[in-house]
């Protein structure tokens, strides 16, 4: 998924979106184990690829796998304390990553002596996001204020300047 807006792109991959999505499904399962093949239905995502997700998630141990006929996938812990981001990193390393440079140490010559703070501005709006949303607030549609309202200016901006509307983000009370 790639969220263009005049030329500038942010883009969240695939593998994120079907990961943060498949995590949804199992939060929304109530603790209890979900195959795999109803997920991908579920979702219309390959089941191969989302055996290869799974795999990097039980690496980064956010989720647990049941043998046997009523086995499955369960998350490793409460759905309201895993973050977004936490799926993020698991599945695609780190937030923002400018050509696999860490941001602590970048430094550019004049005129984009300033550039490296443009990047950490970026990540750390990221992680304003990523790390404050859980799969809880996402299953339930309940977002931080502080991520809705982000979420409702883009929306306005967007309308503004292409017309149209799009779903409404209720905020977290």
């Amino acid at each position: 998924m790639s969220l263009t807006d005049e030329g500038l792109a942010m883009r969240i991959s695939e593998r994120v979106d079907n990961a943060v999505r498949a995590m949804a499904e199992l939060a929304a399962g109530d603790g209890n184990a979900m195959k795999a093949e109803l997920i991908s239905r579920g979702q219309g995502i390959s089941l191969k690829y989302l055996l290869d997700i799974f795999r990097d998630l039980k690496r980064a141990e956010l989720v647990r796998s049941k043998r046997g006929p009523s086995g499955g996938f369960v998350l490793s812990r409460a759905a309201a304390e895993i973050s977004l981001a936490d799926i993020f990193r698991a599945v695609d390393g780190p937030l923002a990553d400018v050509h696999d440079e860490s941001l602590r140490g970048l430094e550019y010559p004049a005129p984009a002596e300033a550039l490296p703070l443009v990047w950490m501005a970026i990540r750390g709006s990221l992680r304003l996001v990523l790390e404050t949303v859980s799969l809880a607030d996402l299953v339930a549609g309940d977002l931080p204020d502080d991520v809705a309202g982000l979420a409702a200016a883009y929306r306005q901006t967007t309308e503004d300047r292409y017309g149209g509307s799009s779903s409404t983000v209720r905020p977290k009370t």
